[in-house]
């Protein structure tokens, strides 16, 4: 193994993409030594880092700091590693077959390249998890530039058209997410409370079973509503039609995000009535609702404010993850539970009633903010500020809204497939 090499291909990609990437589409190489020489090494970084920040040093929130004990954490790691590099193959899988749709050559050596060389900011940005308080906007940072550097090296690695990259780098990029959501939760029944509810496989002789409710049967769902949408984009790439094909990959990219469905948020309209004129008192002072949308991704956001005359304020929104609904519903799969006290205030995460539940209040402050997600595809968060208020007004307020009718509308503008 040449470390200087590796160092300076390292450096190259990401300090000088562009002329990187014609190097590397042009190196003869084989999916054993993109493995020995640059991958295995590459992914240890945040399986190491990440050990050593949640087991070592340790995550301080309000004064207290939570470790992950030593042998889940070295399991964890282990278990995050091993991982990654099926990830990172998968990937370049996926990124193989997607090059025609993209005006793109087939080629799995070329396309593991692709995927392994747009990692890297990633892995290397990871080491950031160790700094206090900004640590996350760079490792944040490094994954959205691993993007670009996909971006860049599409049109030399896979040939692709370079007005398609953008679309291609998407469709990627979203299923490389979910893929991290995935592994976020296998390591989270390594490292943390685990997977919620029971038994979600039952399994007798040679059959496997999965149970209707389950995580995993949500996941087989997608994967044949996938393959609806992927045989759609089949069919228009083979009509040699630009826009049906441009119209495909856009539902598919939906599909993806919405979880296997096609989404429309919520109208405007649609949202207002769950902001209320009044709230527990509290006088509304503004309100706005606005849906937005770009390459096919819509989302709807209403916003309320609320005074009392005495300086005290809330301050009320409401999301629709519409066509992202798909990504709220793989954080939902996790049984999160966390809780933080100081003398001043607390905070904590948990489910309640099938619902996420995050509160938080800091009584020298008199301020707070509890938030819940509501079928999996709305998220509905109430802050507060002034001395009327305290934890249990705040959460009374909340509470006082019509969430089982916004709740109600989890299958609103919802096409199944």
């Amino acid at each position: 193994m040449d470390f200087a090499k590796l160092l300076a291909r390292v450096q190259n990609i990401l300090l000088k993409p562009k002329t990187e990437w014609p190097v590397i589409a042009a190196e003869p190489e084989t999916v054993a030594r993109l493995y020995t020489n640059y991958i295995l090494i590459l992914a240890a970084i945040p399986a190491v880092f990440n050990f050593l920040k949640g087991s070592l040093i340790g995550t301080t929130v309000f004064g207290v700091t939570v470790r992950t004990p030593v042998v889940s954490g070295i399991i964890g790691a282990i278990l995050g590693y091993v991982l990654t590099l099926g990830v990172v193959y998968l990937v370049g899988i996926i990124i193989n077959a997607l090059a025609p749709n993209f005006g793109g050559q087939k080629d799995q050596v070329q396309a593991l390249k692709t995927s392994a060389y747009a990692y890297t900011a990633g892995w290397v940005a990871s080491i950031a998890v160790i700094v206090p308080f900004i640590g996350w906007l760079i490792v944040l940072a490094g994954t959205f530039y691993g993007f670009y550097l996909m971006y860049l090296g599409l049109p030399h690695t896979m040939r692709a058209a370079p007005e398609k990259s953008v679309l291609y780098t998407v469709v990627v990029a979203v299923i490389g997410f979910i893929l991290a959501f995935i592994i976020g939760l296998v390591l989270a029944g390594i490292t943390a409370a685990g997977m919620g509810g029971a038994a979600m496989i039952q399994q007798t002789g040679s059959t496997i079973t999965i149970e209707q409710d389950s995580p995993l049967a949500k996941v087989e769902a997608f994967n044949q509503r996938m393959e609806a949408q992927s045989r759609k984009l089949e069919a228009a790439q083979r009509s040699g039609d630009a826009d049906a094909q441009a119209a495909a990959s856009g539902q598919m990219l939906g599909a993806m995000l919405g979880g296997g469905d096609s989404v429309e948020a919520l109208s405007p309209d649609a949202i207002k009535p769950f902001l209320p004129e009044r709230l527990d008192g509290f006088k509304r002072s503004a309100v706005s609702a606005e849906r937005t949308g770009a390459m096919g991704v819509q989302v709807s956001t209403g916003r309320a404010s609320y005074e009392d005359g005495s300086g005290s304020r809330l301050e009320l929104e409401i999301t629709d993850m519409g066509t992202a609904k798909g990504i709220m519903a793989l954080a939902g799969f996790a049984n999160i539970e966390s809780e933080s006290e100081t003398d001043t205030g607390y905070e904590k995460t948990y489910k309640s009633g099938g619902r996420l539940v995050h509160e938080s209040w800091n009584s020298a402050a008199h301020h707070g903010e509890f938030g819940i997600v509501l079928g999996d595809r709305f998220a509905v968060k109430l802050t507060g500020h002034g001395n009327a208020l305290d934890a249990g007004r705040l959460k009374a307020a909340l509470t006082s809204l019509d969430l089982a009718g916004l709740e109600s509308l989890k299958n609103k503008g919802v096409k199944r497939g």
